[in-house]
């Protein structure tokens, strides 16, 4: 079994002792049965990880910091993915596989066809869902740096603000003309447009045309929203990541 990981944003210093943060500790004692003595591996986000021992158990868990060393694991493949929101487990897939695949930062958006509806107090606890989510997939996949989690904005407003962006930019589109294999590895950051279920509206796709987004066809198949992005972002770290 390997030694359990999380993430703490806190400071940690070596032979140093660190108050875990409540979540942490009651993960770590309650889900996985970690007692004092046992080894565990934090990361706060900022490129390293940390061999600790988890010192003290209680409602206030305190780990023993070892050693820190830089664990550089991010793709030299910056690709920000603008999702469509898609309802339930549908996002929460999206999101996971694609911190696994790399992704810089992820941008969800608000389509015309999204079916999830989300008033403001609403909006809060999706994001702080799905960030959930993403440290989650973090700590499984080994990453030392979070991606970051964009404000849940409406398309118009989105697609608008990306013209002045200095990003290489790809819609998924099962009608578009161009191919991952026939384009040259982009020489920019990547913007990814992946729609919500049942795809973009024809305004929609209209105005990222006129902001600049290439169409990208991933075969003759129509691909669910769940799939969607997490097989663009394999196919671009096969080609131009580090896959």
């Amino acid at each position: 079994m390997s030694t359990p990981r999380f993430y703490c944003p806190i400071p940690l210093v070596p032979g140093r002792e660190a108050t875990l943060p409540e979540a942490v500790g009651r993960h770590a004692q309650s889900a996985l049965r970690l007692r004092a003595g046992d080894s565990l591996v934090l990361f706060n986000g900022e490129g390293e990880e940390c061999t600790a021992i988890l010192d003290r158990s209680g409602r206030k868990a305190r780990a023993r910091i070892l050693e820190c060393r830089a664990a550089d694991r991010e793709s030299p493949l910056a690709v920000i993915l603008a999702q469509g929101i898609s309802s339930g487990e549908r996002m929460d897939y999206t999101l996971q596989k694609a911190v696994e695949l790399g992704v810089k930062a992820v941008q969800p958006i608000v389509t015309r066809r999204t079916v999830v509806r989300l008033d403001s107090e609403r909006r809060e606890r999706r994001r702080a869902h799905w960030l959930g989510v993403v440290i989650s997939a973090c700590e499984q996949c080994g990453r030392t740096r979070l991606p970051e989690m964009g404000e849940i904005l409406a398309y118009p407003e989105w697609v608008g603000s990306t013209r002045e962006m200095d990003t290489t930019k790809f819609m998924l589109d099962p009608a578009g003309g161009q191919r991952l294999r026939d384009l040259p590895a982009p020489q920019r950051p990547v913007l990814l447009l992946a729609g919500p279920e049942g795809g973009f509206e024809p305004a929609e796709r209209d105005a990222a045309l006129a902001a600049g987004f290439v169409p990208l066809r991933l075969g003759p198949r129509i691909l669910r929203t769940e799939t969607a992005a997490v097989a663009a972002l394999a196919a671009m770290q096969a080609l131009w990541g580090d896959g």
